[in-house]
């Protein structure tokens, strides 16, 4: 099925999202940008300013979206053209996501408060990654939940406005 997906990914498309994770990721590895240290969600305090301004700060505001259940709001941090890798699936657009795993992150956020561990950034022209690992605790729909969650988000400024165009989200059960 990935494969599939990915080759519906345009040649450009493809070369394009595979240069911004190189370059995101050789920067970082080059500048590392010192890490935030623990913090609450954003969802602990939804009356904190985000500054949507910033690469960090959109991704914050996206987080803080779902959180509230702002779907509307969550998908105006992203790309119309939005990849998301996400439980070994892709959705390769905004349009595709709001169709399918959006409402369930949403609600998924809504129930199961985030705590920030670390977070790297970096900008390059008008690309900008953010690498985040944070502890997911507390319960879903009966179920448990305690994981680690690691986020890369891929930003470009969008008409001066910063927006998600990939997002690589996975987590795994903390023993």
């Amino acid at each position: 099925m990935i494969e599939g997906k990915m080759m519906q990914l345009t040649g450009r498309r493809a070369a394009s999202l595979v240069g911004i994770a190189a370059i995101g990721l050789s920067l970082t590895a080059a500048h590392p940008v010192p890490h935030d240290g623990p913090r609450p969600p954003a969802s602990a305090n939804p009356e904190a300013p985000v500054d949507a301004a910033t690469p960090v700060g959109t991704v914050m505001a996206f987080h803080a979206a779902l959180a509230s259940g702002d779907t509307d709001a969550a998908l105006t941090y992203l790309a119309e053209d939005v990849v998301i890798f996400e439980s070994g699936g892709v959705e390769n657009s905004r349009a595709e996501y709001a169709s399918h795993h959006l409402e369930a992150d949403a609600a998924f956020s809504a129930a199961v408060p985030r705590a920030l561990v670390s977070r790297t950034h970096g900008m390059q022209s008008d690309m900008a990654w953010v690498m985040s690992v944070e502890t997911v605790t507390g319960t879903y729909r009966t179920r448990a939940i305690n994981s680690r969650s690691v986020a890369t988000m891929m930003l470009r400024q969008v008409t001066g406005q910063w927006r998600i165009v990939h997002i690589h989200w996975s987590s795994a059960d903390i023993s």
